[in-house]
Formats: C-alpha cells, structure tokens, sequence
C-alpha cells in the first residue's frame, strides 16, 4: 500500500499492519514485538567566519524578529594533481526570536562562530527573472560567539556590557 492509497481515502491508518520483527532471527531476543521505527535527523553543525554583518529584520504578519547571515567554512585537499589545494564554501544562516536580536547587536563581518540548527530548502519567487527559485538555508536553533571580538584588545575577549550597567562617570 503506498502513501496515495492513505491520502486518497481508499484506506485508513488502522489498516495499515506495522513491519514488526517478528518472524525473524531477532524474534528470540528480548521485545521482538516492538514496532520497526525508521529514524531521521536534520541537524547541522557549522564553524566558520561571519562573511557580512547580519541584517535584523522583523516578519510582517507576526513581527517575530528574524536575522540573516551567511558564514564561510574552508576545506584543505590535496588534488588530483598533487597540489594542495583549498575550497571555501558559503552557508545561509536563518536565526529568529531573541537569538535573532542578539547575534544582530552583537555579530559583525569577520568573527568566528558555531551555529548548530537544521537544514531547511526555501521557495521564493525570482525578483528579477520571474520563475520560483530554491535556497537552501541553515535555520540555526544554537549561535556561539567564538574568539575575541574583531574590535577587542589582542589580550583577550572584552565582555559585553551588561545593558543595566551604569558608568560612574
């Protein structure tokens, strides 16, 4: 039975029978019974450097803050050649919420970062050629600043100020 058949009607869920591992060698062991569960994952685990500074922009139905960013991740190879060579590759990175808000105060071009999320393909109408294009996008659900700051000292990170902090002078 395929998809279709459930979508169309023509069958129902409860009679659909669920793969189990009974009847096989893995039968005498210990909850043969158990259903056979097919697992995913979409995770994504980047460390790179910010290529632009990140643009905070706000949704129009729901004003939920969103920021875009794209960071740069090189690869070292030898070629078919012999020769050393390197390749970068460029990443589109999607935050949203408050995450949003923080990486666009506080990221600028140049730093390092991990960004950890999920992969996700977007489809958008072409502003100059008409037609829908796709952009594969990191929606990124983890951002950690890595290294000093670009405009910190050499010595170390500069701590951000805590926005309550009062200077006494």
């Amino acid at each position: 039975m395929e998809l279709n058949d459930i979508e169309h009607g023509r069958r129902s869920l409860d009679e659909v029978k669920k793969p189990t591992l009974e009847g096989t060698e893995y039968s005498r062991r210990r909850g043969a019974n158990r259903e056979v569960k097919k697992m995913s994952l979409n995770r994504v685990s980047l460390i790179g450097h910010l290529g632009q500074d990140p643009e905070l922009r706000y949704l129009p139905t729901s004003g939920q803050p969103v920021t875009g960013f794209s960071i740069a991740t090189d690869e070292s190879f030898t070629g078919k050649d012999g020769n050393r060579q390197e390749r970068v590759e460029w990443h589109n990175i999607v935050v949203f919420g408050k995450l949003a808000e923080t990486c666009a105060k506080y990221l600028s071009k140049g730093r390092q970062l991990y960004v950890e999320g999920r992969l996700q393909t977007r489809e958008f109408e072409s502003k100059n050629r008409g037609g829908k294009r796709q952009r594969a996008e990191i929606v990124a659900q983890r951002v950690q600043f890595l290294g000093p700051r670009p405009e910190a000292p050499a010595g170390g990170e500069a701590e951000e100020p805590a926005a309550s902090e009062e200077v006494p002078f």
